[in-house]
């Protein structure tokens, strides 16, 4: 949990001026400047620093309630950390009883009161009933997944 926190923290930040020393001085054996991705310690040799990324959260279907939250970590097709309910954007919902997706007219609380027409998830990431777990649906019809691929993070 708190490297989740200190991750969030360090990506709400922007970067260093890319002119600016970072460390305790110019000429200093511990200067520290940062110039177009690359960094010169002291010495002068540059170094090369990786870009981390952010965790991107999105709107995943939580099983054991039949609802939808906030997954703010995932992979291997399931959602480790779970947040606030919410509902995804484009309203394409899983409807345990149907075992289909379909247009949430109304949502509330991350479960969906009035049900619509069937749909299929943009990034057609797909909740498989077989195991639980979210896999890329390789063909998708009428709100279903006729044939489910590799898993998918939520």
């Amino acid at each position: 949990m708190i490297t989740f926190v200190l991750g969030m923290v360090g990506c709400g930040h922007p970067a260093p001026d890319p002119a600016r020393p970072t460390g305790s001085g110019a000429g200093s054996a511990h200067a520290t400047t940062t110039v177009g991705g690359s960094t010169t310690q002291g010495s002068g040799a540059p170094t090369t620093i990786r870009d981390v990324g952010c965790p991107t959260p999105s709107c995943a279907y939580f099983p054991a309630s039949a609802a939808y939250f906030t997954c703010v970590s995932s992979g291997a097709g399931a959602c480790f950390h779970f947040g606030p309910a919410c509902a995804p954007a484009d309203a394409c919902m899983y409807d345990p009883s149907a075992r289909a997706y379909k247009q949430c007219a109304k949502a509330v609380e991350g479960m969906c009161q009035a049900w619509g027409a069937s749909c299929t998830p943009a990034s057609k990431c797909m909740f498989d009933p077989r195991d639980n777990l979210h896999r890329q649906c390789e063909d998708a019809s009428d709100g279903t997944c006729k044939r489910y691929g590799a898993l998918c993070a939520p």
